[in-house]
């Protein structure tokens, strides 16, 4: 942005949104503070998460039943890149683990450096606190991600990434749950765009430790990764 704290209006945020009513609101209110356009896919919830979401001043997309997370990030890109002036998409976390000046940050770098996408990690600082059983799984599915793309990465699945107009219109994801976070390293990964990594802290709060995500989640992507 030219102008110091105006909105940006050439960046999309695209959240893939599934039973997060308890936060999505803050979440979306605090992005759209920054970002004219903020999209949220609300992936089949049985909760009041694309209410709130819509009512925090979301674009909200819904698809009628639960598709994964993959299915609900490659429904907000192709939302995104119909508008003309979409010049980045930044994929954002639902769940409040992820922070605006990351966001901003990451796409400064991008804009600064003409990248065609920054990746953000959790692990390029001490910051985050993952957790020792957690950070051993993550770090084996970089290890696969990385026999798969010529992107090498710290941290392959954080779902906080910037994405050039060019770069997301090369994203065709097939793989609808965890796994489409080394899907999409892959695919970007041929497209020969410049590419960064950026330190994130990834917030692990009270709300998210309660969903169970840290372990089963990270389970879940090994799973998904030696099955397909």
């Amino acid at each position: 942005m030219d102008t110091l704290n105006a909105v940006d209006t050439s960046s999309w945020i695209v959240i893939p949104l599934y039973n997060e009513e308890t936060v999505i609101g803050e979440v979306v209110k605090e992005l759209r503070a920054q970002f004219k356009y903020v999209v949220c896919i609300d992936d089949g919830s049985a909760d009041n998460s694309a209410t709130i979401a819509e009512e925090a001043g979301a674009i909200v997309i819904k698809h009628p039943i639960n598709l994964g997370q993959g299915a609900a990030l490659q429904t907000g890109i192709e939302y995104a890149l119909q508008n003309k002036e979409c010049e980045y998409i930044v994929t954002f976390d639902a769940d409040g683990q992820h922070q605006l000046i990351d966001a901003q940050n990451m796409l400064s770098l991008a804009r600064e450096k003409k990248l065609g996408m920054v990746f953000g990690s959790r692990f390029l600082d001490s910051r985050t606190k993952p957790g020792f059983a957690k950070k051993i799984i993550l770090k084996t599915a970089v290890w696969v991600s990385n026999l798969m793309s010529p992107i090498k990465l710290t941290d392959a699945h954080n779902g906080l990434r910037v994405l050039s107009r060019q770069a997301a219109e090369n994203l065709d994801l097939k793989q609808d749950r965890m796994a489409h976070a080394s899907e999409i390293v892959v695919q970007l990964g041929k497209t020969q765009l410049p590419w960064a990594e950026y330190p994130v802290e990834v917030l692990y709060t009270e709300y998210s430790k309660s969903k169970g995500q840290p372990i089963i989640n990270a389970v879940n992507i090994l799973v998904e990764l030696i099955v397909k």
